[in-house]
């Protein structure tokens, strides 16, 4: 390129030696943004990593190209596109007939995350933190043959070595323990988490770990977000709770909601575990040869989704039924920065006539992330979607219900994260009295909630509202 070209639209002062060869630099790299960034990625992360480097040519393009990718490398893929004849087996257990409506929303959901609607199983909702984990220390202290999880968070507190303690008591037994946690999201404890599991004789790993090789590279910021924990074949856990104290940050006390389960569901969530586990060992899952056994009258499935299935699973069906809703929509989220899908479709529905709820938490754990959240409030009131503020706790509980006909528990927030990069799982409820279950929690977030009101909300300072877009401009990369 020839910088007398350029020349005119630069600024009037002398460039010559190393200085003109950077600026050159800078503008070859926020020319070549221009044809590379849009490429596959969603127009909000297109118009943040371009505001980025367009701002800060070199270290956004060092940026770009340590979490630019939303993509996996090839062999990862490759490894799981080989557990697909594992999760038809698993789902062909279950599944012994074709769903007989192919609209239907648990045959979406199968295409999207391969798992059908199973009946027969029972659920109970926990949203007792102290309550989730002495229940699961039961469990394991019953566990005969296995114990498996994949968590976010294993820390090395009193909770954790609550659990390790379990654990250690399950393989003197004889059972196997396998544990995967993400390395990132317990990065405060790595080191003495992996030395407290490795003491308990369980076989350990980590989810996800940062490769610095090109060919087996991963986004450090691409995580297993999972809290999936499965015992015997026969009890599952699924839900939003990591194994840590629910006050690991100071001044902030977590809430969460978490389905404890029985019956044929469990080999879904079984599989799940397993095929984490595979991903990141190679070592070849197995599991029941026979549907697990029923133990009630509930309707479940699970709904992973992550990087490695050809569309967003969560978000796709969010969408979706949002747009099928005719009555009320209530959507629990400690993190929401969605796209323009689900911003759209609650805004049509609510001109439908339907109640949209968005419940959010009044107390605050990363302040970037919720000044961008902010940033939409103003459009979801004038559009009448009531936004609850829940007060005292951290509502880091994620589900939703639509018009009593289907609720999701899970590990999934309502934004661009979970959508696009993270490892997640939802467990789909179809039965009404299951339903019913989770609208009750809802009603009791509604109860301990502050409405937003749109006068007051309009009324917040300049420098305020300069901060919530300036976060919402990089919401995308958070």
């Amino acid at each position: 390129m020839r910088l007398d070209l350029l020349h005119p639209y630069l600024p009037h002062f002398d460039l010559h030696g190393w200085e003109t060869g950077y600026y050159v630099l800078e503008w070859l790299i926020r020319l070549g943004a221009l044809a590379v960034v849009p490429l596959r990625r969603s127009p909000q992360a297109s118009a943040g990593w371009l505001g980025i480097i367009f701002f800060l040519p070199v270290p956004g393009l060092i940026a770009f190209w340590m979490i630019g990718s939303p993509h996996f490398p090839a062999w990862r893929r490759e490894r799981f596109e080989s557990l697909r004849p594992y999760l038809d087996r698993i789902a062909g257990l279950l599944s012994r007939h074709p769903p007989d409506d192919p609209g239907a929303i648990d045959a979406l959901a199968q295409r999207l995350g391969y798992f059908p609607a199973v009946c027969g199983n029972s659920v109970e909702l926990i949203d007792d933190y102290d309550g989730v984990i002495d229940r699961m220390v039961a469990d394991i202290d019953a566990a005969r043959a296995c114990v498996m999880m994949t968590v976010y968070i294993f820390a090395d507190d009193a909770v954790g070595h609550k659990v390790a303690d379990a654990l250690a008591r399950a393989v003197a037994r004889g059972v196997g323990v396998r544990v995967l946690f993400d390395p990132v999201g317990s990065h405060t404890w790595r080191r003495g988490t992996l030395a407290m599991l490795h003491a308990t004789g369980a076989e350990v790993r980590e989810a996800l770990p940062f490769r610095f090789r090109f060919r087996l590279r991963t986004r450090r910021d691409m995580r297993n977000h999972r809290k999936l924990f499965a015992i015997d074949g026969r009890i599952a856990y699924a839900g939003s709770q990591n194994i840590v104290a629910k006050d690991f940050r100071p001044g902030v006390v977590n809430r969460e909601l978490v389905a404890r389960v029985t019956g044929p569901v469990v080999a879904e969530i079984e599989a799940a575990v397993r095929a984490d586990w595979f991903l990141e060992t190679e070592t070849r899952p197995d599991g029941p040869a026979t549907e697990p056994e029923r133990t009630g009258e509930a309707c479940l499935q699970l709904l992973p989704s992550g990087a490695e299935y050809p569309m967003e699973g969560f978000e796709t069906l969010l969408v979706w039924q949002i747009h099928q809703a005719r009555k009320r929509v209530v959507l629990a989220t400690p993190y929401f920065i969605p796209d323009d899908d689900v911003v759209g479709a609650m805004r049509t529905a609510v001109a439908r006539g339907v109640e949209v709820h968005l419940v959010v938490s009044k107390v605050v754990d990363q302040r970037v992330v919720h000044l961008a959240q902010c940033s939409y409030y103003s459009q979801l009131l004038d559009a009448g979607i009531r936004i609850h503020q829940f007060r005292d706790f951290l509502l880091h509980a994620k589900n939703v219900s639509v018009d009593s006909r289907i609720a999701i528990v899970g590990s999934s927030n309502v934004d661009l994260r979970s959508f696009q990069l993270n490892e997640e799982a939802s467990l789909l409820i179809h039965d009404a009295a299951s339903v019913a279950g989770v609208e009750a929690v809802q009603q009791g977030y509604l109860d301990g909630s502050d409405l937003v009101d749109k006068d007051r909300w309009a009324c917040r300072s300049r420098p305020r509202r300069l901060a919530e877009n300036i976060a919402r401009l990089v919401s995308p990369l958070l």
